[in-house]
């Protein structure tokens, strides 16, 4: 309870929510069953439901951030499931407060830390509760920018192991990733461009904040 979340998951829950809020979604509503999806379809504005990184039958939305890009969100209720990141959001939920990464948001997420005075952990979904190379990379990428900024801090080893997975890959995070089991899953798929999106850095400055009635921009002013 005592601590704040940071949900990971690259490809491609987080990245989805943020696309969502950065063009203007009114809030996320994330659920952890396909059933409970079903149960938003005449109700939500907009209910996307994604596993094994298809979209589910019988819904028109995934996780794809593509999905959520564009002036058909704004304003509007979104419901979503999916096979990792919405579990992760579900396990975090009893946290001091919990918010959404991706490296289209790194740059934020790092400021909103470096403000907070509780503990800080970082989420990782990995596939199928499994550990995954892009949210440890990602985890490593914080980790390393709150390096640089001086702040004193007091790492885990997973932690430490994280930055220097990301500052190995830096130069080259596609090149890094292309043998990793996930972004073979996508490609397979062939949605290779959600992964060449969700892998670009700090295309938007926003936090999206868990609260009682959904995930929402947190207001900075």
């Amino acid at each position: 309870k005592s601590n704040v979340v940071v949900v990971i998951d690259i490809l491609r829950a987080t990245s989805a929510i943020c696309t969502a809020l950065y063009h203007g979604a009114k809030k996320i509503i994330p659920v952890v069953s396909v059933e409970v999806a079903k149960e938003y379809l005449n109700k939500a504005d907009i209910v996307g439901a994604e596993r094994g990184g298809q979209i589910v039958e019988g819904f028109e939305y995934g996780n794809s951030p593509f999905c959520y890009a564009g002036s058909h969100v704004k304003d509007k209720t979104i419901v979503l499931t999916t096979s990792n990141g919405t579990f992760s959001i579900a396990a975090a939920q009893n946290a001091e407060e919990v918010i959404i990464g991706s490296f289209l948001n790194l740059d934020s997420v790092v400021k909103w830390i470096l403000s907070q005075s509780l503990d800080v952990v970082l989420l990782c979904s990995g596939w199928k509760r499994k550990f995954n190379l892009e949210d440890s990379l990602f985890a490593g990428a914080i980790v390393d920018e709150l390096v640089l900024s001086g702040k004193n801090l007091a790492l885990t080893d997973s932690a430490i192991a994280a930055c220097e997975l990301y500052k190995s890959a830096k130069g080259d995070l596609n090149g890094f990733l292309k043998d990793s089991s996930h972004r073979n899953r996508l490609k397979n798929l062939k949605i290779e461009k959600d992964v060449e999106y969700c892998l670009k850095l700090n295309q938007m400055d926003l936090i999206p904040v868990l609260t009682a009635d959904g995930i929402v921009r947190l207001d900075r002013k």
